[in-house]
């Protein structure tokens, strides 16, 4: 038996047991300053709250109803407590609730991309609300919250029932929320198209609205909330040693699956009480601990469990809060009632984390996240998989051709092939031609980039749009609809291409200090993804509705009425990409241990990051040009290949084309015939159809 002595967990004095370091008395009082200033931030920007609305009572009015004064203190006190004060409540407690929850979440997953919404409570909510107003369901009014509550636990349970339970690996939990809820959201925008009517509203209302008719939901809200983050303040100390690893954190005594368990519980019950308050208000989650984590570098005791969690709703209640006062006092009032408190949350929310982001190298527990990789498999598997693989993309291909509103015979695609075909027929397989390779090829190129991205960020949630892609190539296609008022669809997609580019080199350019840190990458590029889809989200949300439906289908992802010379750009830059990635790929192997292994064995770190990164934004704005925007493949397909054929890079790239080229088409097909005439766009389909083989990959896996 391996004894562990005093000396191996405590080497000097300055530390605690455990290996932590000791917090001195100056760092405590830097650490309770800190505190004490989030507070007062937090007082200071609940007054300014007060003095924003419509009703034109001020500062003036307010004073003189604390002061006991004389004139219009009816009506002031009716507008403060039937509508200032509501709002401003659940402003706090929901901001609060998910900085409490993304806190525990990161921690317990040491992932800087882990957040409440990837346990698909988020989107679990919305699609209950959705459901009921798609179907027109009467349910009385104190149920409403109800609906949003039941919606996020299920699909919560669900998350944790296909990862194994609450205390199984954080990797194998992630990626199965990950999975449920780009699912689920697909399901959303699914209704949101089809029932056009009757969730005419929803759209605002899914990115979080604190409009308030009184306290009653806070006071509801308000105890949950509460027992939840002092339920987490039980478990600091468990998750300070957790940080350390989940080995050494079992030899110092901590019940890791037990307290894995109970902290992924407490995160799931604050969002839904969350989401429950104010809708789906998305990202604070996800920034609000990592701005606590980058202020941890000049304030140590920031990193401990016991300072962090509160730190970090009291982040997320300042950021809410601000961000609801600061867009009515921009806008005006009245304007900024159409505007989704999620969206202004989310710009304030992303331009802090990515100045904080830019000045720091560290961000706590999150610099070396859980590993999705997996062991070595036999050749003999990889030659069979990549066989399979490379019949299915030929059969998907064909029935492709074949399949639509009207289905044809190989023989009319013989005809076709040869020149010979009736006018009907040749009509309808040019259109399909550059359709389905617009699907296959897409699907392999963002399939390839995802690769690229996790190798490079050493990152299992890494994907495309963390290199601003995806945001980007929305947000510029958006303007140029609602601004510009281009109609065509090639200055569309000549504008998302541009600015996809344009967002990549953003990204790289502020993530650039000395070098490419991976971890500063990572939150430049989340902080610009979501800061991005935020501004294209507030374009929509104020744009004519006669030019949403269609923009909102190409957000989705679509392969309709694609031509050859949209899938040229495409097509060009896989032939580039490949042979690179070929070349590289002992430097990609490399690049998924750790930061010193490729510089011990001369691989040129920062030449080889720049260039993978540029072929990976070069394969993802080309997709975009061909099949609009999907994402999940880009995610999906590389951890699919790995569960398949082992971690090495010289196996998994092909196997993961194969797959993302398969799951695009297939959704393609599945697409443009399950309700013909009608047609639903690619990008939903690829998260319908792929999450539940993804999920059931994980099941089967060791991920």
């Amino acid at each position: 038996m391996v004894q562990v002595h005093d000396t191996a967990v405590r080497p000097a004095s300055s530390e605690e047991p455990g290996g932590l370091p000791r917090v001195g008395l100056g760092a405590r009082l830097g650490t309770a300053g800190v505190l004490v200033a989030l507070v007062a931030a937090l007082v200071a920007a609940g007054s300014w709250h007060l003095t924003q609305g419509t009703s034109g009572i001020g500062l003036r009015d307010l004073a003189s109803l604390l002061l006991g004064g004389d004139g219009h203190d009816a009506t002031t006190r009716d507008v403060l407590m039937g509508s200032r004060l509501p709002r401003l409540a659940a402003g706090v407690a929901v901001g609060f609730a998910l900085g409490v929850a993304g806190a525990i979440f990161q921690s317990l997953s040491r992932n800087a991309l882990a957040s409440p919404d990837t346990l698909a409570v988020t989107a679990g909510a919305y699609l209950a609300v959705t459901t009921v107003a798609a179907f027109g369901l009467t349910l009385p009014l104190w149920s409403s919250g109800a609906v949003a509550f039941a919606g996020g636990l299920l699909a919560a349970g669900l998350v944790l029932a296909l990862a194994g339970g609450a205390g199984t690996s954080t990797t194998r939990l992630v990626l199965a929320g990950s999975a449920v809820a780009m699912g689920l959201q697909a399901a959303t925008s699914t209704l949101l198209i089809l029932f056009a009517q009757e969730t005419t509203s929803l759209f605002a209302w899914g990115n979080g609205s604190l409009t308030q008719i009184s306290l009653d939901g806070f006071e509801q809200a308000a105890p949950v909330i509460v027992l939840a983050a002092l339920g987490g303040l039980l478990i600091s100390r468990r998750m300070d040693l957790l940080g350390l690893g989940d080995d050494t954190a079992a030899v110092l005594g901590v019940p890791v699956r037990s307290t894995r368990a109970v902290g992924t519980v407490l995160a799931v019950v604050l969002t839904a009480a969350a989401v429950t308050l104010a809708g789906p208000i998305g990202f604070v989650g996800l920034f609000s601990p990592v701005i606590v984590r980058l202020l941890a570098r000049p304030v140590p005791g920031l990193n401990r469990h016991l300072v962090l969690i509160p730190a970090a709703g009291l982040v997320g209640a300042v950021a809410v809060v601000l961000a609801d006062a600061g867009i009515r006092a921009l806008i005006g009032a009245e304007s900024a009632l159409s505007v989704p408190t999620g969206v202004t949350t989310t710009v304030l929310g992303a331009v802090v984390m990515i100045l904080l982001a830019r000045g720091s190298r560290d961000s706590g527990p999150t610099r070396q996240p859980a590993s999705g990789g997996v062991g070595l498999r036999s050749a003999r598997r990889f030659a069979v998989v990549t066989a399979i693989a490379t019949v299915a993309v030929v059969g998907i291909v064909l029935v492709g051709m074949l399949a639509g509103e009207t289905w044809y015979l190989v023989g009319d695609l013989s005809l076709w092939l040869s020149g010979s075909a009736p006018a009907p027929i040749d009509f309808a397989f040019s259109e399909r031609a550059p359709r389905v390779a617009a699907a296959v090829l897409a699907g392999a190129a963002l399939a390839l980039s995802g690769s690229l991205v996790q190798a490079t960020c050493r990152n299992p949630l890494a994907e495309p749009g963390l290199l601003g892609i995806t945001g980007g190539a929305g947000l510029g296609a958006v303007v140029v609809v609602t601004q510009l008022g281009a109609s065509s669809t090639t200055q569309t997609l000549v504008a998302a291409c541009v600015s996809a580019l344009v967002a990549f080199a953003f990204v790289y350019l502020l993530a650039w200090r000395r070098g490419l840190d991976a971890d500063r990458l990572v939150l430049v590029g989340i902080g610009t993804w979501y800061g991005t889809t935020a501004l294209t989200t507030y374009l929509l949300v104020r744009a004519d509705p006669w030019n949403t439906p269609q923009i909102f289908t190409w957000l989705s992802g679509t392969t309709y009425g694609r031509a050859w010379e949209q899938v040229a750009p495409v097509a060009v830059v896989l032939v580039l990409a490949v042979p690179l990635a070929v070349a590289v790929r002992r430097e990609l192997d490399l690049l998924t241990l750790d930061e010193d292994s490729p510089r011990v064995v001369g691989v040129p770190l920062e030449r080889v990051r720049l260039v993978v990164l540029a072929a990976a934004a070069l394969l993802a704005a080309t997709s975009v040009v061909a099949v609009g925007v999907i994402g999940f493949v880009g995610l999906v397909a590389p951890h699919a290949a790995r569960a398949l054929v082992g971690g090495r890079h010289a196996r998994s790239l092909p196997v993961a084309m194969l797959l993302g080229a398969t799951l695009v088409a297939l959704a393609d097909v599945i697409g443009r015939t399950v309700i013909a005439p009608a047609q639903m766009p690619a990008g939903l389909m690829v998260a319908m159809v792929g999450a539940p083989y993804f999920v059931y990959l994980l099941w089967r896996s060791k991920i």
